[in-house]
């Protein structure tokens, strides 16, 4: 095939979310009255929907205690937790190489919409991407299928001629619901063997691998 429309998941993918995330969590969790474990053994809520992870952590499927935890979550990362927060090293070029070739970029995340334009643009990344796609605040297209089906419908990509490149399983999951072939890459929040389980065309330690291996798709 010749690329001609490259998906990119946010978290853990273009940035390194860590801090603002972790710490986030703690804080709701706190105003739940809940356990709460260090910023270490957060890592595993890189990548899912906020929902999802407090249905873990919470231990809960009560989907108003999951809305309350989600708030205090927000309370923190509105105001601080959005920029505790890193460039991946490299990925930039990865992006102007293959907006050179004329491929058309977009950024897929579960993180909404509003969060992650903001994101985008704070590390000045808005000029590579036609447009920033995310979830409502409300959790509305947070799985990353219904993400991604949106995305291809409204911005008429063919998925044989895309690809989605992430850092866990919910986003090759995703593609491979969509049609898109996913990609995997290891300086993120997912592990060789989560990634290699779903089959991804390429799995990259190195934005610059990553970037080679796309040029020569176009």
């Amino acid at each position: 095939m010749t690329l001609t429309a490259a998906l990119f998941d946010l978290d853990g993918t273009l940035t390194d979310p860590f801090e603002g995330i972790t710490r986030s969590i703690q804080y709701a969790l706190e105003k739940m009255g809940a356990p709460v474990p260090p910023q270490s053994d957060l890592r595993w809520c890189i990548g899912p929907s906020l929902w999802d992870s407090f249905a873990v952590l919470l231990e809960t499927a009560d989907r108003a205690e999951q809305d309350r935890a989600v708030a205090f979550y927000r309370e923190r990362y509105r105001s601080q937790g959005l920029f505790e927060n890193a460039l991946i090293n490299g990925i930039e070029g990865v992006l102007q190489g293959l907006q050179g070739r004329g491929v058309r970029l977009y950024v897929a995340t579960s993180k909404p919409h509003a969060y992650a334009g903001t994101i985008v643009d704070h590390f000045g990344l808005g000029r590579y991407f036609v447009k920033v796609y995310g979830a409502e605040l409300d959790g509305v297209r947070s799985d990353k299928a219904e993400l991604l089906a949106y995305l291809l419908e409204n911005e008429a990509v063919d998925p044989t001629r895309a690809v989605m490149v992430g850092d866990r399983k919910h986003d090759l999951v995703g593609a491979r619901a969509t049609g898109v072939p996913g990609i995997g890459v290891l300086w993120g929040y997912g592990d060789r063997l989560e990634l290699e389980a779903e089959s991804p065309i390429g799995l990259f330690d190195r934005p610059k691998d990553l970037e080679d291996f796309l040029l020569s798709m176009t």
